[in-house]
């Protein structure tokens, strides 16, 4: 069973700003997923609840988890090209199972659905949300990882918060969005601006000075908040759409 934060209205929205979670939509079909957990130190795991899946097969999950070295993606948009870096340092499951859904075309054709630019004290959240194929905030590769907190909890206190209850997540930071604890799936989010957070979602790379001079052009455009949303939290006013995502520059 999922557990998840819904967000419904405007209200509720500035009220937990700052959590970069699922939200619903329509379902959508499934395959039936493969057995799992995987048997290595990832432990992908397929979900009970496929609803709003789309099925991607499992990653492969060695024994060895690798942990060092770069790995170089570029989310090909209709507002320019993303070029992200992936450290297998900060979060090796994260990583592999990035690559995996690469490679497995997940990204393509997809949407980034959600632009945030909470800037009233005291939140603080600009972030561009992608990895949904749903284009909803609540669709899901079919299979959930663990956390990987370390690199954020390494983060530096966000001002006034000394005992690291609220991170600074900074301009350029590359993350998973979740549900909740170990939730992770296909959803990531670009900081734009530094932003406010609790240490509960994995930083796994950056994204380089090209990208960033896209996703300033992407939050200068703004944000509809449709229905749900509000002026600082919805989709972007002028569309995302990720035409391709590929290893390398």
């Amino acid at each position: 069973m999922r557990s998840m934060k819904l967000v419904s209205s405007t209200v509720l929205a500035l009220a937990t700003a700052g959590a970069l979670t699922l939200t619903p939509s329509a379902a959508s079909a499934a395959d039936t997923p493969a057995s799992g957990p995987t048997k290595g130190p990832c432990a992908y795991t397929p979900l009970e609840d496929q609803t709003y899946s789309t099925w991607a097969g499992l990653p492969q999950d060695p024994r060895k988890t690798p942990d060092k070295g770069l790995v170089r993606i570029t989310l090909k948009t209709n507002r320019g090209d993303i070029p992200m870096v992936l450290d297998r340092s900060l979060a090796p499951c994260t990583v592999q199972s990035f690559a995996y859904l690469t490679a497995r075309k997940y990204f393509d054709d997809t949407m980034c659905h959600r632009l945030t630019a909470y800037q009233t004290p005291p939140y603080a959240l600009s972030v561009l949300q992608c990895g949904d194929p749903l284009g909803t905030g609540w669709g899901d590769p079919g299979y959930w990882f663990k956390d990987e907190l370390d690199s954020a909890k390494a983060l530096q206190n966000w001002p006034g918060f000394p005992d690291g209850s609220r991170k600074n997540y900074p301009r350029g930071t590359l993350a998973m969005a979740n549900g909740g604890p170990d939730t992770n799936g296909s959803q990531f989010f670009l900081v734009y601006e530094d932003s406010r957070l609790r240490p509960d979602y994995t930083v796994f790379g950056y994204v380089t000075e090209e990208g960033m001079k896209v996703l300033d052009q992407i939050a200068a455009g703004g944000i509809d908040p449709g229905t749900e949303g509000s002026p600082e939290d919805g989709a972007p006013a002028q569309p995302v759409h990720i035409l391709r995502a590929k290893r390398g520059a």
